[in-house]
């Protein structure tokens, strides 16, 4: 039987799980995410880990479908002997109580850790998402501005979880967390003992009959986040705890683990492309749509998004025969559901058939001409295209910039087993990511 790793961690959509496994990965932990909970063979398997990460779509999912989607992850925490339990979220906590609810998350998962309250780490600065005073700020894209959550171009107006709340407190109140109780970046500014004695008090402060649900740390800036870990760990050695929260949490919690010298190398280069590429992009953010414009070296192909979201087989295989064509001519392909001069794409349940019948194109399209690197841009989209794949797990290869991880896919199929795979988020990547993805970077 391997040891048992500090943490595991649910990613609530695939995108943000891969940013999890390359922040793991690059802290130099043994990290690997699995597609679905593992079994007792495919662990043994997979060998010793520090990080354990589980892909999952909980963020597209009602309550009740969260509380049958996280009931294995509790009771794979509970077997393993694991420290911490981290529920991934987005980085901007976009979320609702009837969709991806972090309220249910919690609900269902707290009952596999000894702790009686939740850590939810605020911000990731490193994507330019910051927390103050308990108050959401992201920028727009990649170096962009900074706004608050609730008047934040593309969030604000998120097509199934709009964020209409900055503070993480109301946002999350209304998703059952009824007492979120704040510390402020100031208390983490002044060292680990300071923030110790902070949340001592938020967890004595007798505001109500009963404990508090959450503590809700702060983060203005990347340097609190190894005070914040600190502190998590020693909570974590008294009982096992729950972290809610973006990659920064693994983030916090890497500093006081040891690196490991037997973790795998992280590519400082990224290849030109061994062959040709297909980039499936779902999202529908203007950052996004920004990346598709400076794609100079592919081949766009506008899907037919309503059409494809009504499920209709004809468009389907009509679209995997005109994108498996094109790559056995050995051109790139960017295959599109968003077009600039075209009604805009479904939106809500509409948005959700459209991601899975996105992820059926993406097997489709493999199962005709297999590919070395492919990448899909969309959390959603992200989420169903790699659930349509024959695979079993995912490890991190190299930064492709901003929040985007090219990682490695492991299937049991040959034709699979190996293909590199980048997934994004329509905020996350630089300008130039789906070139990058064909012509090579610097990691």
């Amino acid at each position: 039987m391997n040891q048992a790793p500090a943490i595991v961690y649910y990613g609530d959509d695939f995108t943000g799980a891969t940013d999890t496994l390359g922040t793991a990965a690059r802290a130099g932990l043994r990290a690997l995410l699995f597609l679905k909970t593992p079994d007792a063979a495919r662990l043994e398997r997979a060998g010793p880990l520090d990080v354990l990460g589980i892909a999952g779509a909980a963020r597209a999912m009602t309550p009740e479908a969260m509380q049958a989607e996280l009931a294995p992850v509790a009771a794979l925490f509970r077997s393993l002997g694991a420290r911490v339990l981290h529920y991934k979220t987005c980085s901007t906590f976009d979320s609702a109580p009837h969709i991806g609810s972090i309220g249910a998350a919690v609900r269902a998962l707290r009952g596999a850790v000894a702790q009686p309250w939740t850590a939810i780490v605020g911000g990731q600065p490193n994507l330019g998402r910051h927390c103050l005073f308990g108050n959401l700020f992201a920028s727009a894209g990649a170096g962009g501005e900074v706004f608050r959550i609730d008047r934040h171009p593309t969030m604000s107006r998120h097509p199934v979880t709009p964020m209409h709340e900055a503070d993480l407190r109301l946002h999350l109140a209304a998703q059952g967390l009824v007492d979120v109780r704040s510390i402020p970046f100031t208390a983490a500014s002044r060292g680990s003992d300071a923030l110790d004695e902070a949340l001592r008090h938020a967890l004595r402060t007798p505001r109500s009959t009963t404990p508090p649900d959450t503590v809700l740390f702060d983060v203005a800036d990347a340097a609190q986040l190894a005070t914040i870990g600190q502190v998590l760990w020693r909570q974590a050695q008294h009982g096992t705890l729950l972290a809610v929260g973006p990659s920064s949490v693994v983030d916090a919690l890497a500093g006081a683990l040891a690196p490991r010298a037997d973790a795998p190398a992280i590519r400082p280069v990224v290849p030109p492309a061994p062959g040709p590429v297909l980039v499936l992009a779902g999202s529908l953010s203007p950052v996004t749509a920004r990346q598709v414009a400076a794609a100079r070296s592919f081949d766009i192909v506008w899907l037919d998004a309503q059409r494809l979201a009504q499920r209709d087989p004809s468009t389907l295989e009509r679209h995997a025969d005109d994108i498996a064509q094109a790559l056995a001519r050995r051109r790139h392909v960017l295959a599109c559901t968003r077009h600039p001069e075209q009604a805009p794409s479904p939106a809500g349940a509409g948005a959700q058939a459209l991601a899975r019948a996105g992820g059926e194109l993406l097997a489709r399209v493999l199962a005709q001409t297999p590919l070395r690197r492919v990448g899909v841009a969309g959390g959603d989209t992200s989420s169903h295209g790699v659930q349509a794949l024959d695979a079993w797990g995912l490890s991190y290869m190299a930064d492709m910039g901003a929040g985007a991880s090219l990682c490695r896919l492991h299937s049991d199929d040959t034709a699979l087993d190996g293909m590199e795979i980048m997934l994004k988020g329509g905020q996350m990547g630089t300008g130039d990511v789906f070139e990058r993805l064909v012509h090579g970077a610097q990691s």
